[in-house]
Protein backbone atom coordinates (compact mmCIF):
# COMPACT_ATOMS: atom_id res chain seq x y z
CA UNK A 1 0.00 0.00 0.00
CA UNK A 2 1.34 3.42 -0.96
CA UNK A 3 0.18 6.98 -1.46
CA UNK A 4 1.22 7.68 -5.03
CA UNK A 5 0.16 11.32 -5.10
CA UNK A 6 -1.63 14.00 -3.17
CA UNK A 7 -3.14 17.30 -4.24
CA UNK A 8 -4.19 20.01 -1.78
CA UNK A 9 -5.88 23.37 -2.26
CA UNK A 10 -6.60 26.02 0.35
CA UNK A 11 -5.43 23.59 3.02
CA UNK A 12 -3.51 25.17 5.90
CA UNK A 13 -0.80 27.39 4.32
CA UNK A 14 -1.15 25.81 0.85
CA UNK A 15 -3.05 27.69 -1.82
CA UNK A 16 -2.32 24.87 -4.21
CA UNK A 17 0.14 21.99 -3.98
CA UNK A 18 0.75 18.67 -5.69
CA UNK A 19 3.22 16.00 -4.68
CA UNK A 20 4.10 12.59 -6.16
CA UNK A 21 5.63 10.12 -3.74
CA UNK A 22 8.03 7.26 -4.20
CA UNK A 23 7.06 3.86 -2.81
CA UNK A 24 10.16 4.04 -0.60
CA UNK A 25 11.54 6.79 1.65
CA UNK A 26 10.20 10.29 0.99
CA UNK A 27 11.72 13.23 2.84
CA UNK A 28 10.07 16.62 3.27
CA UNK A 29 12.67 19.04 4.58
CA UNK A 30 12.88 22.74 5.26
CA UNK A 31 12.78 25.27 8.07
CA UNK A 32 10.12 25.14 10.77
CA UNK A 33 6.61 26.50 10.07
CA UNK A 34 6.88 26.06 6.28
CA UNK A 35 4.12 23.45 5.85
CA UNK A 36 5.87 20.09 6.14
CA UNK A 37 3.61 18.73 8.88
CA UNK A 38 0.56 20.05 7.04
CA UNK A 39 1.17 17.55 4.24
CA UNK A 40 1.37 14.69 6.74
CA UNK A 41 -1.85 15.94 8.30
CA UNK A 42 -3.52 15.87 4.88
CA UNK A 43 -2.38 12.28 4.37
CA UNK A 44 -3.64 11.26 7.81
CA UNK A 45 -7.00 12.91 7.10
CA UNK A 46 -7.24 10.89 3.91
CA UNK A 47 -7.05 7.65 5.87
CA UNK A 48 -9.00 8.52 9.01
CA UNK A 49 -11.11 11.65 8.22
CA UNK A 50 -9.56 13.28 11.32
CA UNK A 51 -6.58 15.49 12.08
CA UNK A 52 -3.87 13.85 14.18
CA UNK A 53 -3.88 17.11 16.16
CA UNK A 54 -7.60 16.90 16.89
CA UNK A 55 -8.29 20.08 14.91
CA UNK A 56 -11.71 20.97 13.52
CA UNK A 57 -12.27 21.18 9.78
CA UNK A 58 -12.59 24.95 9.76
CA UNK A 59 -9.22 25.30 11.50
CA UNK A 60 -7.50 23.52 8.60
CA UNK A 61 -8.93 25.75 5.88
CA UNK A 62 -6.58 28.42 4.57
CA UNK A 63 -7.12 31.84 6.11
CA UNK A 64 -9.69 33.84 4.19
CA UNK A 65 -11.14 30.82 2.34
CA UNK A 66 -14.41 28.97 2.86
CA UNK A 67 -13.37 25.50 1.68
CA UNK A 68 -10.35 23.24 1.30
CA UNK A 69 -9.80 20.14 -0.84
CA UNK A 70 -7.50 17.13 -0.55
CA UNK A 71 -7.19 14.50 -3.27
CA UNK A 72 -5.13 11.41 -2.48
CA UNK A 73 -4.35 8.52 -4.82
CA UNK A 74 -3.74 5.22 -3.03
CA UNK A 75 -2.28 2.17 -4.77
CA UNK A 76 -2.83 -1.20 -3.12
CA UNK A 77 -1.76 -4.62 -4.31
CA UNK A 78 -5.18 -5.35 -5.83
CA UNK A 79 -6.65 -1.93 -6.66
CA UNK A 80 -6.19 1.83 -6.78
CA UNK A 81 -8.37 4.37 -4.99
CA UNK A 82 -8.95 8.07 -5.30
CA UNK A 83 -9.94 9.70 -2.00
CA UNK A 84 -11.43 13.21 -2.10
CA UNK A 85 -11.99 15.27 1.03
CA UNK A 86 -13.94 18.52 0.86
CA UNK A 87 -13.54 20.55 4.07
CA UNK A 88 -16.12 23.26 4.70
CA UNK A 89 -16.18 26.07 7.26
CA UNK A 90 -19.82 25.83 8.19
CA UNK A 91 -20.88 22.33 7.09
CA UNK A 92 -19.77 18.74 7.53
CA UNK A 93 -16.95 17.56 5.30
CA UNK A 94 -17.68 15.80 2.05
CA UNK A 95 -15.90 12.52 1.28
CA UNK A 96 -15.77 10.55 -1.96
CA UNK A 97 -14.02 7.31 -2.91
CA UNK A 98 -13.33 6.91 -6.63
CA UNK A 99 -15.56 9.99 -7.14
CA UNK A 100 -18.54 8.30 -5.48
CA UNK A 101 -19.70 10.26 -2.39
CA UNK A 102 -19.98 8.32 0.84
CA UNK A 103 -22.47 9.22 3.54
CA UNK A 104 -20.47 8.03 6.54
CA UNK A 105 -16.80 8.43 7.41
CA UNK A 106 -17.05 4.81 8.55
CA UNK A 107 -16.90 3.72 4.90
CA UNK A 108 -13.45 5.27 4.39
CA UNK A 109 -11.67 3.33 7.12
CA UNK A 110 -9.44 0.57 5.77
CA UNK A 111 -8.93 2.13 2.33
CA UNK A 112 -5.69 3.75 3.51
CA UNK A 113 -3.95 2.43 6.63
CA UNK A 114 -1.73 5.01 8.30
CA UNK A 115 0.77 4.81 11.15
CA UNK A 116 1.59 8.33 12.39
CA UNK A 117 4.58 8.95 14.67
CA UNK A 118 5.31 12.41 16.04
CA UNK A 119 7.31 13.78 18.99
CA UNK A 120 4.04 13.96 20.95
CA UNK A 121 3.76 10.16 20.69
CA UNK A 122 6.96 9.85 22.69
CA UNK A 123 4.89 11.11 25.61
CA UNK A 124 2.16 8.50 25.24
CA UNK A 125 3.48 6.63 28.26
CA UNK A 126 3.96 9.47 30.73
CA UNK A 127 0.80 11.35 29.73
CA UNK A 128 -2.68 10.53 31.05
CA UNK A 129 -4.90 7.52 30.20
CA UNK A 130 -6.76 9.43 27.46
CA UNK A 131 -3.60 9.36 25.31
CA UNK A 132 -3.36 5.58 25.57
CA UNK A 133 -7.07 5.11 24.88
CA UNK A 134 -6.69 7.29 21.80
CA UNK A 135 -3.81 5.10 20.67
CA UNK A 136 -5.96 1.96 21.10
CA UNK A 137 -8.96 3.38 19.30
CA UNK A 138 -7.11 4.96 16.39
CA UNK A 139 -5.41 1.71 15.47
CA UNK A 140 -8.25 -0.74 16.10
CA UNK A 141 -10.68 1.44 14.14
CA UNK A 142 -8.46 1.24 11.04
CA UNK A 143 -8.41 -2.55 11.27
CA UNK A 144 -11.91 -3.38 12.47
CA UNK A 145 -15.04 -1.62 11.23
CA UNK A 146 -17.20 -3.55 13.68
CA UNK A 147 -15.18 -2.04 16.52
CA UNK A 148 -15.46 1.43 14.95
CA UNK A 149 -19.24 1.08 14.74
CA UNK A 150 -19.50 -0.20 18.31
CA UNK A 151 -17.26 2.54 19.67
CA UNK A 152 -19.28 5.24 17.91
CA UNK A 153 -22.53 3.82 19.34
CA UNK A 154 -20.98 3.55 22.80
CA UNK A 155 -19.83 7.18 22.69
CA UNK A 156 -23.24 8.31 21.48
CA UNK A 157 -24.97 6.42 24.31
CA UNK A 158 -22.46 7.82 26.79
CA UNK A 159 -23.18 11.39 25.68
CA UNK A 160 -26.94 10.80 25.90
CA UNK A 161 -26.66 9.26 29.37
CA UNK A 162 -24.49 12.11 30.63
CA UNK A 163 -26.98 14.64 29.29
CA UNK A 164 -29.78 12.77 31.05
CA UNK A 165 -27.86 12.66 34.33
CA UNK A 166 -27.60 16.45 34.26
CA UNK A 167 -31.31 16.89 33.48
CA UNK A 168 -32.81 14.46 36.01
CA UNK A 169 -32.26 16.69 39.09
CA UNK A 170 -34.51 19.26 37.42
CA UNK A 171 -36.95 16.78 35.80
CA UNK A 172 -37.27 13.78 38.09
CA UNK A 173 -39.63 12.00 35.71
CA UNK A 174 -36.75 11.44 33.30
CA UNK A 175 -35.12 8.95 35.68
CA UNK A 176 -37.29 6.16 34.30
CA UNK A 177 -35.57 6.55 30.90
CA UNK A 178 -32.11 5.98 32.37
CA UNK A 179 -32.52 2.19 32.21
CA UNK A 180 -32.72 2.18 28.40
CA UNK A 181 -29.45 4.11 28.05
CA UNK A 182 -27.82 1.84 30.62
CA UNK A 183 -28.66 -1.21 28.49
CA UNK A 184 -27.25 0.39 25.34
CA UNK A 185 -24.11 1.53 27.14
CA UNK A 186 -23.50 -1.92 28.62
CA UNK A 187 -24.10 -3.74 25.34
CA UNK A 188 -21.62 -1.71 23.29
CA UNK A 189 -19.25 -1.17 26.21
CA UNK A 190 -18.70 -4.90 26.60
CA UNK A 191 -17.83 -5.13 22.90
CA UNK A 192 -15.28 -2.31 23.26
CA UNK A 193 -13.64 -3.92 26.29
CA UNK A 194 -13.39 -7.34 24.66
CA UNK A 195 -11.88 -5.98 21.43
CA UNK A 196 -9.33 -3.80 23.25
CA UNK A 197 -8.27 -6.81 25.30
CA UNK A 198 -7.82 -8.92 22.17
CA UNK A 199 -5.88 -6.16 20.36
CA UNK A 200 -3.39 -5.79 23.20
CA UNK A 201 -2.92 -9.54 23.36
CA UNK A 202 -2.05 -9.55 19.65
CA UNK A 203 0.25 -6.54 20.02
CA UNK A 204 2.11 -8.14 22.92
CA UNK A 205 3.11 -11.07 20.74
CA UNK A 206 4.91 -8.65 18.41
CA UNK A 207 6.23 -5.91 20.67
CA UNK A 208 8.26 -8.12 23.01
CA UNK A 209 10.72 -9.18 20.31
CA UNK A 210 11.03 -5.67 18.86
CA UNK A 211 11.79 -4.19 22.26
CA UNK A 212 14.31 -6.88 23.13
CA UNK A 213 16.21 -6.07 19.94
CA UNK A 214 15.97 -2.34 20.56
CA UNK A 215 17.23 -2.65 24.15
CA UNK A 216 20.08 -5.01 23.30
CA UNK A 217 18.26 -8.02 24.81
CA UNK A 218 18.23 -6.30 28.24
CA UNK A 219 14.54 -5.44 28.59
CA UNK A 220 11.20 -7.20 28.29
CA UNK A 221 8.29 -4.90 27.42
CA UNK A 222 4.71 -5.92 28.14
CA UNK A 223 1.41 -4.10 27.69
CA UNK A 224 -1.23 -4.74 30.33
CA UNK A 225 -4.85 -3.81 29.76
CA UNK A 226 -6.28 -1.94 32.77
CA UNK A 227 -10.04 -1.82 32.12
CA UNK A 228 -12.06 0.45 34.36
CA UNK A 229 -14.56 -2.39 34.68
CA UNK A 230 -14.61 -6.04 33.55
CA UNK A 231 -17.11 -7.11 30.90
CA UNK A 232 -18.96 -9.45 33.27
CA UNK A 233 -19.21 -6.77 35.98
CA UNK A 234 -20.23 -3.75 33.87
CA UNK A 235 -23.97 -4.25 34.53
CA UNK A 236 -23.54 -4.39 38.28
CA UNK A 237 -20.99 -1.55 38.50
CA UNK A 238 -23.14 0.81 36.44
CA UNK A 239 -26.12 0.24 38.74
CA UNK A 240 -24.00 0.62 41.89
CA UNK A 241 -22.60 3.94 40.64
CA UNK A 242 -25.97 5.40 39.62
CA UNK A 243 -26.48 7.65 42.67
CA UNK A 244 -22.94 8.97 42.40
CA UNK A 245 -23.42 9.56 38.68
CA UNK A 246 -26.61 11.50 39.35
CA UNK A 247 -24.81 13.61 41.93
CA UNK A 248 -21.83 14.31 39.66
CA UNK A 249 -23.80 14.55 36.41
CA UNK A 250 -21.49 12.17 34.54
CA UNK A 251 -20.89 8.44 33.98
CA UNK A 252 -18.13 7.29 36.30
CA UNK A 253 -17.67 3.68 35.13
CA UNK A 254 -16.98 2.19 31.73
CA UNK A 255 -14.37 1.74 28.99
CA UNK A 256 -14.18 5.52 28.51
CA UNK A 257 -11.98 5.36 31.63
CA UNK A 258 -9.75 2.46 30.56
CA UNK A 259 -5.97 2.58 30.63
CA UNK A 260 -2.96 0.60 29.42
CA UNK A 261 0.01 -0.07 31.68
CA UNK A 262 3.42 -0.51 30.04
CA UNK A 263 5.92 -2.53 32.02
CA UNK A 264 9.61 -3.18 31.43
CA UNK A 265 10.88 -6.17 33.37
CA UNK A 266 7.61 -6.04 35.37
CA UNK A 267 8.13 -2.39 36.41
CA UNK A 268 5.51 0.25 35.51
CA UNK A 269 7.58 2.65 33.43
CA UNK A 270 5.04 5.48 33.60
CA UNK A 271 5.84 5.90 37.28
CA UNK A 272 9.27 4.31 37.66
CA UNK A 273 10.89 4.25 34.21
CA UNK A 274 13.52 6.65 32.94
CA UNK A 275 12.79 9.05 30.09
CA UNK A 276 14.99 6.88 27.87
CA UNK A 277 12.97 3.78 28.72
CA UNK A 278 9.72 5.61 28.05
CA UNK A 279 10.91 6.81 24.66
CA UNK A 280 12.24 3.39 23.71
CA UNK A 281 8.91 1.81 24.65
CA UNK A 282 7.01 4.40 22.58
CA UNK A 283 9.21 3.61 19.57
CA UNK A 284 8.65 -0.13 20.10
CA UNK A 285 4.91 0.54 20.25
CA UNK A 286 4.86 2.25 16.85
CA UNK A 287 7.04 -0.40 15.21
CA UNK A 288 4.80 -3.12 16.62
CA UNK A 289 1.76 -1.32 15.18
CA UNK A 290 3.33 -1.54 11.72
CA UNK A 291 3.93 -5.28 12.02
CA UNK A 292 0.43 -5.93 13.36
CA UNK A 293 -1.21 -4.03 10.50
CA UNK A 294 0.95 -5.90 7.98
CA UNK A 295 -0.18 -9.24 9.45
CA UNK A 296 -3.85 -8.22 9.35
CA UNK A 297 -4.18 -6.68 5.89
CA UNK A 298 -1.31 -8.60 4.25
CA UNK A 299 0.45 -5.47 3.05
CA UNK A 300 2.34 -2.70 4.86
CA UNK A 301 0.62 0.52 5.93
CA UNK A 302 1.98 3.98 5.11
CA UNK A 303 4.30 5.37 7.79
CA UNK A 304 4.29 9.09 8.57
CA UNK A 305 7.17 10.40 10.70
CA UNK A 306 6.88 14.01 11.81
CA UNK A 307 10.31 15.28 12.89
CA UNK A 308 10.79 12.26 15.15
CA UNK A 309 14.47 11.69 14.40
CA UNK A 310 15.49 14.92 16.11
CA UNK A 311 13.92 13.59 19.33
CA UNK A 312 15.77 10.24 19.28
CA UNK A 313 19.37 9.45 20.13
CA UNK A 314 21.67 7.88 17.52
CA UNK A 315 20.95 4.29 18.60
CA UNK A 316 17.17 4.70 18.33
CA UNK A 317 17.54 6.63 15.06
CA UNK A 318 19.58 3.78 13.59
CA UNK A 319 17.08 1.16 14.74
CA UNK A 320 14.11 3.04 13.29
CA UNK A 321 15.76 3.85 9.97
CA UNK A 322 16.85 0.25 9.44
CA UNK A 323 13.28 -0.99 9.88
CA UNK A 324 11.55 1.31 7.37
CA UNK A 325 13.17 -0.13 4.27
CA UNK A 326 10.15 -2.22 3.18
CA UNK A 327 7.43 0.33 3.88
CA UNK A 328 6.50 3.60 2.23
CA UNK A 329 7.68 6.31 4.60
CA UNK A 330 6.94 10.03 4.40
CA UNK A 331 8.93 11.98 6.94
CA UNK A 332 9.67 15.56 7.83
CA UNK A 333 12.91 17.07 9.09
CA UNK A 334 14.76 20.37 9.12
CA UNK A 335 18.06 18.91 7.87
CA UNK A 336 19.49 15.82 6.25
CA UNK A 337 22.41 15.10 8.59
CA UNK A 338 20.83 12.00 10.14
CA UNK A 339 20.32 10.40 6.74
CA UNK A 340 23.84 11.15 5.54
CA UNK A 341 25.33 9.80 8.77
CA UNK A 342 23.26 6.61 8.62
CA UNK A 343 23.76 6.20 4.88
CA UNK A 344 19.98 5.97 4.44
CA UNK A 345 18.64 5.59 0.93
CA UNK A 346 16.52 8.62 0.03
CA UNK A 347 14.14 7.72 -2.78
CA UNK A 348 12.53 11.13 -3.17
CA UNK A 349 13.45 14.47 -1.65
CA UNK A 350 11.22 17.53 -1.42
CA UNK A 351 12.03 20.98 -0.11
CA UNK A 352 9.08 22.76 1.50
CA UNK A 353 9.26 26.54 1.63
CA UNK A 354 6.30 28.78 2.58
CA UNK A 355 3.72 26.31 1.31
CA UNK A 356 5.61 25.62 -1.92
CA UNK A 357 6.75 22.09 -2.83
CA UNK A 358 9.93 21.60 -4.82
CA UNK A 359 11.15 18.10 -5.72
CA UNK A 360 14.95 17.89 -5.57
CA UNK A 361 15.40 14.19 -6.23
Amino acid sequence: MIISSMNVSNFRNYQKGEIHFSEGVNILYGENAQGKTNLLEAAYLSGTTKSHKGCRDREMIRFGEEEAHIRTIVDKKDASFRIDLHLKKHKSKGIAINQIPIKKAYDLFGVLNIIFFSPEDLNIIKNGPSERRRFLDSEICQLDKIYLSGLMKYNKALAQRNRLLKEIPFKSGLKDTLCAWNETLISYGKQVIERRRRFLKELNLIISEIHRDLSGQLEELKLEYAPDVLEEEFDKELILSEERDLHQGTTSRGPHRDDVVLKINDIDIRHFGSQGQQRTAALSLKLAEIELVKSKIMEPPVLLLDDVLSELDHHRQDFLLKRIGSIQTILTCTGLDEFVRNNVRIDRLFRIDHGQIKMEK
